[in-house]
């Protein structure tokens, strides 16, 4: 029974995969192009810009309606003889840098380009400290317990006990 599941399971993964990949194929295999060139900038322009609603997915790799929308706005804009950099310059007029997979690096994004390497010397920071601080502790003598207070007797005139009288 569950080798049975097994199969099923690894069966039905096989076919979303290749169905995604078709899909996608057949995204772009319907389109017409005047020559290679157009078809290569365009294949080339839907894999770099980022699909607006969905999260970290290219315009080819989205089924959003947008996506869709935009596929099509490429597409009319590489037919027309529109050139990569008027296609991206329209996008990022319209939508902004965050349709760039690779933004700009200016004062808005600076940010974005240097926070993991900031993030990256902050941590490094806060571990260092921690590392001296452990081992200024282990370093430190350790210090010999003192005796006890001596205890006094509440009772000092007690007589001791005799045995075997």
């Amino acid at each position: 029974m569950r080798r049975h599941f097994t199969r099923t399971l690894r069966g039905a993964l096989a076919a979303l995969l290749l169905a995604g990949a078709a899909s996608a194929a057949a995204n772009t295999a319907l389109l017409e192009f005047d020559n290679p060139e157009q078809e290569s900038l365009y294949q080339g322009l839907v894999r770099e810009l980022r699909c607006t609603v969905c999260q970290n997915q290219n315009l080819l790799d989205s089924n959003s309606s947008l996506a869709q929308d935009l596929r099509e706005k490429v597409y009319d804009q590489v037919r027309n003889g529109a050139t990569r950099e008027a296609v991206i310059d329209f996008m990022v007029s319209r939508y902004g840098d965050f349709v760039l997979y690779r933004p700009p690096l200016k004062a808005e994004t600076m940010l974005l380009w240097f926070g993991p390497l900031l993030f990256l010397l902050c941590g490094g920071a806060v571990l260092a400290y921690v590392l001296r601080q452990q081992k200024n502790r282990a370093l430190e003598p350790i210090a010999a317990p003192e005796p006890p207070a001596a205890q006094t007797d509440p009772k000092p005139n007690r007589k001791k006990r005799r045995r075997g009288k």
